[in-house]
């Protein structure tokens, strides 16, 4: 969305979608919030538990590591590792280089530093924000905003499953065309899930989806204009 193909950012689209979310989000805080979550609310069902489970932060992070573990041990069962530096010493800084070098291609090493990076700024957004979980409106009619909290009931503005999800599948499609509709939509679903589950007000997934597209295209540019002399991703 805010990325040309040959890897370049469209910053004026992407400062135009910043301004837009954020209006959109203050529109929600204001106006369409309460209502729109209570309509969403009665399509809840078991699967969005699971969901909650499968597309966590952390998940995509382990299984991207995962992968680009196993990556790396098939590029290293025909290029060794290297663990000695110049001089002919072990060194920990070289066999980091060497097995980023060997994983830096994989479609796992993007997905990882796409979902880290907005995951970060989605945990930072979450505590400088602190807005009450929706559960203490249906429970006690309660809403607000405890900006600086750490804790869980106060962190939900952005949604951290969206930025995830987003950051990942986006990225997904940016580098596997053919599927970016499935991606795509399965980005929405889950995005949509937050709040058939209770987890999440509409505005804090719609927020939590425009950062993960954000980052998505400006971890793949940045990655791409690093690696210019790079083989094909595979």
């Amino acid at each position: 969305m805010f990325l040309t193909k040959d890897n370049k950012i469209k910053w004026k689209r992407l400062v135009v979608g910043a301004v837009l979310t954020v209006l959109v989000v203050l529109a929600g805080v204001f106006w369409f919030d309460k209502p729109l979550y209570l309509f969403l609310r009665n399509f809840d069902a078991p699967l969005w538990a699971a969901f909650d489970f499968l597309f966590d932060a952390k998940m995509w992070i382990v299984v991207s590591a995962i992968v680009m573990l196993c990556f790396y041990v098939k590029k290293s069962i025909s290029v060794k590792p290297k663990f000695k530096n110049e001089n002919n010493k072990y060194s920990i800084i070289t066999f980091c280089k060497d097995a980023l070098q060997k994983v830096r291609n994989s479609y796992a090493f993007y997905v990882f530093c796409s979902v880290l990076a907005a995951s970060l700024v989605g945990k930072i957004l979450k505590i400088l924000i602190g807005r009450a979980r929706p559960i203490f409106y249906e429970a006690l009619d309660m809403t607000g905003f405890f900006p600086l909290s750490n804790e869980w009931a106060f962190n939900s503005m952005p949604s951290g499953h969206t930025i995830a999800t987003f950051a990942g599948l986006v990225m997904l499609g940016l580098l596997a065309p053919k599927v970016k509709w499935f991606t795509w939509s399965l980005a929405v679903l889950v995005g949509a899930s937050r709040v058939f589950y209770g987890a999440h007000w509409p505005t804090d997934v719609v927020l939590g989806a425009f950062i993960g597209m954000a980052t998505a295209d400006l971890v793949k540019a940045a990655l791409k204009s690093k690696i210019l002399d790079a083989e094909q991703i595979k």
